[in-house]
């Protein structure tokens, strides 16, 4: 069975940090990306990694925020530094598996106050 579970949302005030984590079981993937999804708005890609390629940031998310992958633990992190408001979203971690199929976890909130 295939899980990704995430956890590290919260409340922050802005230009605050926060860690993000999503650890995946049950299966074998080299691409994970973290999307988000802010009130009323479309979700977006964040941060995508896929082995043995650069990882790439969406645009708001260039020089706060890191992905990390600990192949070893199957876990990948997001680290999200200088927070601001328009950050406030439901947090998806996502994973491609060898076979193209994706998954997703069931998101974490995290809300930046001003």
């Amino acid at each position: 069975q295939v899980q990704l579970v995430e956890s590290g949302g919260g409340l922050v005030q802005a230009g605050g940090s926060l860690r993000l984590s999503c650890v995946v079981t049950g299966v074998t993937f080299r691409t994970v990306a973290w999307y988000r999804q802010p009130p009323g708005q479309q979700r977006e890609m964040v941060a995508l990694s896929t082995t043995g390629a650069r990882t790439r940031y969406g645009v708001s998310a260039k020089g706060r925020f890191t992905l990390a992958r600990d192949n070893g633990e199957n876990m990948v992190s997001l680290r999200m530094d200088n927070l601001n408001p328009e950050d406030t979203a439901v947090y998806y971690c996502k994973v491609i598996s060898e076979h193209g199929r994706e998954y997703w976890g069931q998101g974490t909130q995290v809300t930046v106050s001003s």
